[in-house]
């Protein structure tokens, strides 16, 4: 019965079949919420493990099948090494080599030239569950004084049961698109920690229905828009016999508004979150509390920076804090933090999939982030600059900022959706190669403007510094 009502379901909202079933899945964790709010608040942490493992496997099997056995065989693995290696470097080594090694051979059995909901994508998120389960408990046998406040939060004290590790893997509100958190908030979560009303369900209703009404609205802009800006459109005819200037325009528009295709799936989860508790986040400076711990986006910062990094840290802000915490902050060994980026962003193109498009954007990431650092510092030091930034001049200097922020945050993002290279290197051709050559001129450029634009300290000054 499910299938063709599916079927029919899709057809109806003109909607691949696997696009429709993780909308629903990803609105069903409402309900589930509420029942947990409702029903199960007070119940034992084994009867809770069991609801959030049986109602993550039921939207798993509900989205992929059969299909399911691959997250139930690497969690159950993911125990294992736990329980037999404990807290070794040989556990984490393994666990990481084990948890990639798998997700990126199903990558390559699964893929395609297209963007395909399959059970890669929830598997994506799980990986990054269980390595950072396997960190945490590394870091749980470490000396306190040797941990960060960061790792402190996170490190676990005790070995977690088969049941946790099943509860915290499949949690409704963060098993299909995210968000990451550590076992330590799950295992508050189930605690009745994670409120704001101590041992009772937390005020969270309000602020869940505002980030489930904001992913309605942003669900709605890509309903309508993405049809009119789509990705298979860069490869016809029609777009290359246009102009330069369509292209980039276009490559603007379609940026903004695919983009949301995330970004909607990401705030409707995290209602989810905050509404079971999950996204409370203690008490701010002025005394208000905070439902923001499983937020993957903030909206008013993507939305008015006119930054590239400024993008970044408000996009997949929860992934990008697990890269953070687990791959770049632990390879300051290294001694460099550039050679730390590129291999950071170098774990997230691997992470993300075996196409060629991948490396290409975070390749072209690494060169933004760091020509717009050396830019702003020349910002800075620039008395010229900085009066200008200062000016009635600066809507007219922020309106150019951000269109060349997001034509070339969408130069970026076209590798990214269309995969091979043989289709984004038609685009590339088509418009010139314009954002290579734009960063790569200014990377040559900027520091003979700094020599221009940036007085010359004096000898005394030298010295004082």
């Amino acid at each position: 019965m499910a299938a063709p009502f599916m079927e029919k379901l899709a057809e109806y909202l003109d909607s691949p079949e696997p696009a429709v079933r993780l909308i629903l899945s990803i609105l069903i964790g409402y309900p589930f919420a509420l029942a947990y709010r409702w029903f199960l608040f007070y119940q034992s942490s084994t009867v809770l493990h069991l609801f959030h493992t049986f109602t993550g496997l039921a939207l798993a099997t509900f989205n992929f099948g059969s299909q399911v056995y691959h997250s139930l065989l690497c969690v159950v693995i993911q125990f294992l090494l736990l329980r037999l290696m404990g807290r070794t470097v040989t556990c984490v080594l393994t666990s990481f080599i084990f948890q990639m090694i798998y997700l990126l051979t199903g990558y390559y059995y699964t893929a395609t030239d297209e963007y395909d909901i399959k059970w890669t994508m929830p598997h994506c998120v799980l990986t990054l569950k269980l390595i950072g389960l396997a960190l945490d408990y590394y870091d749980g046998g470490k000396d306190q004084s040797k941990l960060s406040a960061e790792q402190k939060k996170s490190a676990l004290s005790s070995t977690p049961s088969l049941l946790e590790v099943f509860g915290f893997s499949y949690f409704y509100g963060g098993f299909l698109v995210g968000p990451q958190f550590t076992l330590r908030n799950y295992q508050m979560l189930v605690s009745r920690e994670m409120t704001d009303v101590p041992g009772q369900p937390p005020n969270s209703v309000v602020p869940a229905l505002k980030r489930f009404c904001l992913g309605l609205i942003t669900l709605a802009i890509f309903a309508i828009g993405g049809p009119r800006y789509s990705d298979s459109y860069y490869l016809t005819d029609d777009f290359a016999a246009h102009p330069f200037w369509y292209k980039c325009v276009y490559i603007l528009l379609w940026v903004k508004i695919n983009l949301y295709k995330y970004i909607s799936c990401w705030l409707i989860t995290e209602g989810v979150c905050v509404l079971a508790g999950l996204g409370y986040n203690g008490i701010n400076e002025k005394g208000e509390h905070q439902w923001d711990a499983c937020a993957n986006v903030r909206v008013w910062l993507f939305e008015t920076t006119p930054l590239f990094t400024g993008t970044i840290n408000s996009f997949n802000i929860n992934t990008n804090a697990w890269v953070a915490r687990h791959v770049f902050k632990r390879l300051r060994f290294l001694g460099n933090k550039l050679v730390s980026q590129m291999f950071t962003l170098l774990f997230l193109a691997i992470w993300h999939g075996l196409h060629s498009g991948y490396l290409i954007c975070f390749s072209l990431e690494f060169l933004i982030v760091n020509v717009e650092k050396q830019a702003q510092s020349l910002v800075r030091d620039s008395p010229l600059l900085t009066s200008i930034s200062q000016s009635p001049l600066y809507p007219l200097v922020y309106v150019v900022q951000q269109s060349i922020h997001w034509l070339f945050m969408g130069y970026s993002l076209v590798p990214f959706c269309l995969f091979t290279f043989d289709k984004w290197l038609k685009v590339y051709f088509s418009i010139y190669f314009c954002g290579h050559i734009f960063f790569i001129a200014a990377l040559l450029v900027l520091p003979y403007l700094r020599k221009v634009l940036v007085p010359r300290k004096r000898g005394s000054e030298k010295k004082e510094d």
